[in-house]
């Protein structure tokens, strides 16, 4: 049985990246991912690191996230607007830092911060692991920035990174979820994995029907080919500074 937009279970929505789109950060990407959309800024500051790092020489990569008002069906109001961040975007936030955190040698980076700015346009589902796709090539960008300048003589990648949702959808298993297909999940996951083949995050759970071991196993597989997928697009976009 084909989904609500006419995929097969173990297929991904369409996906492209579009690289440098932000003239004034030092690495930008844009990514659309099906119908959900956002553009990821990585802004570099120069000897800013978290006070437990301070003298370690070592760098720091953290993450923003938000949405516009109108990138969901009804309003959502700014957070600028708020007292606090509520507890979904403060969790968001956190996934995306340490997954991108994972794939960079961070004392290679120097005692300097990458803040990868990650803004939704249209929230159509996923929008998390589009946030990782593309934070990982806007942080790519910055990396090659600094080593322009001199200021790195590599781009200290230790592994290509990507990220995808599955969830379990009137019974079946199946990646890459749309909003009609997220909220009506019983089983919501969200991966990321890199191109090895570790896992550096991993977010299951059951919405009131409980899954077996089996149907994990099952979700772990098709999304870590669909990972793998994604990797290439990625390496893609970045050929040209890759060979260099």
């Amino acid at each position: 049985m084909l989904r609500i937009d006419g995929r097969t279970n173990d297929q991904l929505r369409p996906i492209s990246f579009k690289r440098g789109v932000v003239k004034y950060a030092e690495g930008s990407c844009y990514i659309e991912q099906g119908d959900t959309k956002l553009i990821c800024t990585a802004t570099v500051e120069e000897e800013k690191v978290p006070s437990f790092l301070r003298g370690s020489g070592s760098g720091w990569i953290t993450a923003e996230y938000g949405m516009l008002p109108r990138s969901t069906r009804t309003r959502t109001p700014r957070e600028s607007s708020k007292n606090f961040p509520i507890g979904r975007v403060m969790e968001i936030r956190r996934m995306i830092g340490r997954s991108l955190r994972a794939a960079f040698d961070l004392q290679k980076l120097g005692e300097r911060t990458i803040i990868v700015d990650c803004d939704v346009i249209t929230a159509d589902g996923g929008t998390r692991c589009a946030a990782v796709n593309a934070g990982f090539i806007a942080v790519v960008e910055a990396l090659h920035y600094l080593k322009n300048l001199g200021i790195l003589k590599s781009l200290p990648i230790l592994d290509y990174l990507a990220s995808v949702s599955a969830g379990i959808v009137m019974g079946k298993e199946m990646i890459d979820l749309c909003f009609e297909e997220d909220s009506t999940a019983s089983v919501d996951m969200n991966l990321v994995m890199t191109e090895k083949g570790r896992i550096v995050e991993l977010q299951a759970t059951a919405e009131g029907v409980p899954f077996t071991k089996e149907q994990l196993d099952h979700l772990l597989e098709m999304a870590k080919s669909a990972i793998f997928r994604i990797i290439s697009l990625q390496k893609e976009t970045l050929k040209d500074i890759l060979e260099k």
